[in-house]
């Protein structure tokens, strides 16, 4: 069963995991809409390693790289709803614009991210340095969280 972290838990649960020579992965995002293209990433994503952490932004972050009108679904329900993921072990949030500092602590064995943040993975330096592997996963076609919700608020309904 997936468990929400704070920061400082998280740390420490991940000092567990490697004492316990589990390979950690990490991943993050918004999932703001979840949608098949997040689940096959984060199947994926758990599938290189025993432990799968998801960072999702909070919602000011979300805000400060989406907009005023994001996100559409709250930090809690995001969080609630990524706990009920099977690929996932640990959620946590990040209020930062990016998670290198976080990545920095966590260290993880491995860090994912899909081919779209292939040019700028946060956390890459700080992976690599540590010995660690960073993947920037082929995203599933047809699925963008953004095209999805354009799709939807330009949708005409009758009266």
């Amino acid at each position: 069963m997936s468990k929400f972290y704070t920061r400082g838990e998280l740390l420490a649960q991940r000092s567990a995991w490697k004492s316990e020579s589990k390979k950690v992965v990490f991943t993050n995002g918004c999932y703001d809409i979840l949608h098949p293209g997040h689940i096959r990433l984060l199947e994926r994503a758990r599938s290189l390693g025993d432990v799968l952490i998801l960072a999702l932004n909070t919602d000011s972050s979300v805000q400060r790289l989406k907009g005023p009108t994001r996100p559409f679904f709250d930090e809690q329900a995001r969080a609630a709803l990524a706990l009920h993921l099977e690929a996932v072990d640990a959620v946590t949030l990040f209020d930062e614009d990016t998670p290198r500092e976080l990545i920095a602590a966590v260290l993880p064995d491995i860090l994912v991210k899909g081919a779209d943040w292939a040019h700028f993975i946060a956390g890459r330096e700080e992976v690599e340095a540590a010995g660690g592997q960073v993947y920037a996963l082929p995203l599933e076609p047809g699925y963008s969280t953004t095209d999805i919700a354009e799709k939807i608020l330009s949708r005409q309904y009758p009266a």
